[in-house]
């Protein structure tokens, strides 16, 4: 089954490709489909988000679709980074934004350092039927970022003492936000 994945972003479309290719599903980017489209994502959560980037590249290819919005949400900063995640502050890097996350957790207690990633997956069917499912991986924020794999938040994100960036693409997808959400999509494909 052919899958169009809806984004730009290298990181997703990689670990997507990784997931689900073994599983006999042939993954193509929206850029790999000829689909060259920016979607705004004006949602005020993650499904709406997910929901809108779907739908804009159902619209040009009537089939079956797949979009994510995902993010990182640490409580002890009321949930923030959330659905502003890539664009977290306006700051253009991931280490920037990893830099920021630490400065703004400074003095903070490993008690209160709790966070998850969360990754909401809209599908398209070709006959235009849609539907969402959820994932996350509960863990920390670290001190320091720790590691040279994955991309994002990985580096400072701490599952059962190591970063995801400290762990490899096996290890990561199988207990990752991302990884958890295609494990609902697959149960509804």
């Amino acid at each position: 089954m052919k899958l169009i994945l809806a984004t730009n972003n290298k990181g997703k479309v990689k670990e997507f490709k990784e997931i689900l290719t073994p599983l006999g599903f042939e993954v193509v980017s929206q850029s790999e489909a000829g689909i060259d489209i920016e979607v705004e994502e004006t949602g005020t959560s993650f499904e709406e988000n997910a929901v809108l980037k779907a739908k804009a590249v159902y619209e040009i290819s009537k089939t079956y679709v797949i979009a994510d919005d995902s993010g990182l949400e640490i409580d002890a900063l009321n949930g923030n980074p959330g659905i502003y995640s890539a664009r977290y502050e306006g700051l253009k890097t991931s280490h920037e934004r990893n830099m920021r996350i630490l400065e703004q957790l400074s003095g903070v207690d490993e008690e209160r350092r709790t966070a998850r990633f969360v990754c909401t997956i809209c599908l398209i069917r070709d006959n235009g039927e849609i539907e969402t499912v959820r994932g996350t991986c509960e863990g920390k924020i670290g001190y320091e970022e720790n590691g040279k794999n994955g991309f994002g938040y990985d580096p400072i994100f701490v599952y059962k003492n190591r970063t995801l960036a400290q762990m490899s693409e096996d290890e990561k997808n199988s207990i990752s936000h991302r990884g958890n959400a295609i494990k609902e999509l697959l149960r509804i494909i």
